[in-house]
């Protein structure tokens, strides 16, 4: 047993001096093994899946983003009414405070009918005949004397169905030959156009309405485009 603990220590002393002795010049380098050591610039670090896709969603975006701007809102022009003149219409416009220059429309407007109580046309001599003897009865009457309905004798004209009809039935009575026609009519009415300005929305639209059909028959508000407007008249 002494002697093999002397013979290990030997061995020892051995194998230290040959690993420490330098190496003589031109002698080959001690071979480690068959494979290389890879440079440190080809080395990469292995993430875990999860990781990667984090960091990926963290990363903040750096595109930028142009905000569209606010539509501006559209112009509007009014057309209101009915007057019985250009000067009613300018007067008006003025009352209402209205600036620029304005247009006033004219516009042959057919009306409601009448309802006609008359006696038919007949001979010039008979007609005139006839109404005089009317006249002495004390019967209000005029004689037509133009038109289509030249020579009959009007006996009232009336808004009102209901009424022509009961002064029909009194002037049978009365022995007249009466009946009850419709009397067409037209008006001569004006109307005034004007620049409305901007309106944002259809609320802001119906609440103009809404403030001018307090006064007027006719209000029409809407877009410029196709609307007469001060610089698309003479």
């Amino acid at each position: 047993m002494k002697w093999f603990a002397i013979l290990l220590v030997l061995v020892n002393a051995a194998l230290w001096y040959f690993a420490t002795a330098p190496v003589p010049d031109g002698a080959p380098p001690v071979s480690l093994g068959e494979g290389t050591l890879p440079r440190v610039s080809t080395l990469k670090t292995v993430s875990e899946p999860g990781e990667a896709a984090a960091s990926e969603d963290a990363a903040p975006s750096t595109e930028l983003v142009e905000l569209a701007a606010p539509p501006a809102p559209d112009l509007y022009c009014a057309r209101i009414g009915w007057f019985d003149s250009e000067e009613d219409a300018r007067a008006a416009g003025e009352v209402l405070g209205l600036d620029g220059d304005l247009v006033v429309e004219r516009e042959e407007r057919e009306l409601a009918p009448l309802h006609w109580v008359l006696i038919p046309p007949q001979p010039p001599e008979q007609a005139r005949a006839e109404f005089r003897a009317i006249q002495r009865r004390g019967i209000d009457s005029y004689l037509v004397t133009e038109g289509e309905n030249r020579f009959a004798i009007s006996l009232g004209l009336f808004e009102s169905r209901t009424s022509a009809i009961s002064v029909l039935e009194e002037k049978k009575r009365q022995n007249l030959n009466a009946i009850l026609a419709i009397f067409p009519r037209n008006q001569i009415s004006y109307a005034l156009v004007f620049d409305a300005g901007p309106l944002q929305g259809p609320e802001a639209v119906r609440a103009a309405e809404s403030d001018y059909q307090r006064n007027f028959d006719l209000v029409e508000i809407g877009r410029c485009e196709g609307v007469a407007t001060p610089d698309k008249n003479p």
